[in-house]
């Protein structure tokens, strides 16, 4: 009996873009719903009664919540493919803080460019390129956070992609010129089609900031 996998998600989420990502890297068929999450579903609050979002993965009719749970999950179930995760114990533990690291100290701040004035941005662009330098000192001279594949922490961070531009916009620099490894790296993530099938491109994600902030009245 085939599977049955469904994916109740949000195009814009960074978070439902890492389960995108790691389903298409393993080549699981999967049923993708987009939620409104104005006006959630009685589907999602039956799934995810705790926190009321997105993404859940639901395997044979079981919920799986948070992305990265849900990232290693899919790792688990679907092994046919390379793991994503290192077998060694302590590669592993340092992917996981790293990924860690990005829900803290990057994605979870991104909503900062929704309500920032512009003064504002200021200190965050600051905070956003000390993290990117960690992320890069991090990265060395690898292809990928994984090594020679994409892994674990690539997922993670493969987000962070998809709001270059918006960065580079409101906070008056160039990824490629400060911070080359990581912008080699992007574009060699963005070369598999795993990846960018997985991601709305950049114009889309700034196009979506710049109404949001109207919005907020903060343009």
């Amino acid at each position: 009996m085939a599977d049955e996998v469904v994916l109740l998600d949000r195009w814009p989420s960074p978070y439902c873009m890492r389960v995108r990502i790691a389903l298409a890297l393993k080549g699981v068929i999967c049923e993708i719903k987009d939620e409104d999450l104005s006006n959630k579903s009685t589907l999602l609050l039956q799934m995810n009664p705790v926190h009321k979002k997105v993404p859940v993965l639901i395997h044979n009719g079981k919920p799986i919540c948070e992305s990265l749970i849900i990232v290693e999950y899919i790792d688990q179930v679907w092994n046919e493919k390379p793991p994503l995760l290192p077998s060694d114990p302590y590669q592993r533990a340092h992917a996981k803080f790293w990924a860690d690291f990005s829900d803290k100290m990057i994605l979870n701040k991104s909503m900062s460019l929704l309500t920032s004035k512009r003064e504002e941005l200021e200190v965050a662009t600051k905070e956003f390129k000390e993290n990117l330098k960690l992320l890069e000192e991090q990265l060395g001279d690898k292809h990928y956070f994984g090594g020679e594949e994409l892994g674990f922490l690539d997922v993670a961070l493969l987000p962070i992609i998809t709001g270059f531009k918006t960065r580079e916009i409101y906070g008056k620099f160039k990824i490629e010129d400060e911070f080359s490894k990581l912008f080699a790296w992007a574009n060699r993530c963005l070369q598999k089609e795993s990846v960018s099938k997985s991601i709305p491109d950049q114009e889309k994600m700034y196009g979506l900031i710049v109404e949001m902030r109207k919005k907020f009245g903060v343009e």
